[in-house]
């Protein structure tokens, strides 16, 4: 089951904690100060529709 479901990652793998931590990170950053009213999907490339 669980290598059915990473099989239909697009990025290969499971998202981890880390993942998300690394997104939070960068929009906390000055590196995103001109990103405004924006949605990050952070899904390893599945679409939630």
């Amino acid at each position: 089951m669980k290598a059915r479901v990473v099989a239909s990652i697009p990025v290969g793998r499971i998202q981890s904690p880390e993942d998300v931590a690394n997104v939070v990170a960068f929009l906390a950053s000055d590196d995103a100060s001109y990103i405004t009213a924006d949605a990050v999907n952070c899904a390893g490339g599945l679409l939630p529709y």
